[in-house]
């Protein structure tokens, strides 16, 4: 999670600047418990307004749902942080 812009990766060196801080890097094995964390922390940073504005705009917490409705993972996770 570095360098979110809320542009779509697509748009490349064109995408707007970041607006919010790193935050770090993520791993699982499971699909959509990594998404749900990443969007969760995303939603609990302070500087988070302007991705969590995106998200909303373009229904995108409409993945994880989907991604659950399918069963494509599991939403429930534990966070393990490693220095």
């Amino acid at each position: 999670m570095r360098r979110m812009s809320v542009d779509c990766d697509c748009a490349g060196t064109s995408a707007a600047e970041p607006t919010m801080a790193d935050i770090g890097i993520c791993a699982s094995t499971d699909i959509l418990a990594i998404d749900k964390a990443c969007v969760d922390m995303i939603y609990s940073a302070p500087d988070g307004k302007d991705l969590i504005e995106r998200i909303e705009s373009r229904k995108g917490l409409r993945q994880l749902s989907a991604m659950e409705e399918i069963g494509l993972g599991n939403p429930n996770y534990e966070l393990v942080e490693i220095n």
